[in-house]
């Protein structure tokens, strides 16, 4: 009997395939779960979120998901979707946020539509401003619900589209 081995002496175990429960189709929001980019993190190409996201670094693609909040020294060059966001770094790109809120350090250059906004005093904003209605159908961002297994857990996943295939 090997040291590490928990069986008793005599007992057996089956060795055949063991497969977990499957997990709940919840969306990441209602498990609290959330992806962060740090302040030394790059990234070149499109993001996709099935969780929440927390942006402290450098984006140089679009962002796509249900909550974002966006530090003060981060970067995004792209077109941001998202059911709420709370932005206070500068984007270049289009901003297309259900619940908006614009914080003073923010600096946007492009359109932004929105349902709902709030811009805090010293927010810049060059670019046209479209109020969206709430019974218009319109998406506003995160991606379709999607749940990631693998065959330890159930996990949010943040997915990396490179530049090449982004523009097919």
């Amino acid at each position: 009997m090997s040291m590490f081995n928990n069986n008793k002496a005599g007992s057996t175990r089956e060795t055949g395939s063991s497969s977990l429960p499957p997990a709940p189709a919840q969306s990441s929001a209602k498990r609290g779960m959330f992806s962060v980019l740090g302040p030394d993190v790059i990234v070149t190409g499109n993001v996709t979120a099935t969780a929440d996201l927390h942006i402290d670094g450098r984006v140089d693609g679009d962002v796509n998901c249900g909550s974002l909040v966006q530090g003060n020294e981060s970067r995004i060059s792209g077109n941001v979707r998202a059911e709420s966001a709370r932005l206070g770094g500068a984007i270049e790109g289009t901003v297309s946020v259900r619940q908006l809120t614009v914080e003073r350090a923010a600096r946007i250059t492009g359109d932004v539509e929105y349902e709902n906004i709030a811009i805090e005093n010293g927010a810049s904003i060059d670019g046209r401003l479209k109020h969206v209605s709430p019974d218009s159908g319109k998406t506003f961002g995160g991606p379709a619900t999607t749940t990631v297994t693998s065959p330890s857990r159930a996990t949010e996943s943040v997915f990396y589209t490179p530049p090449s295939e982004a523009a097919a």
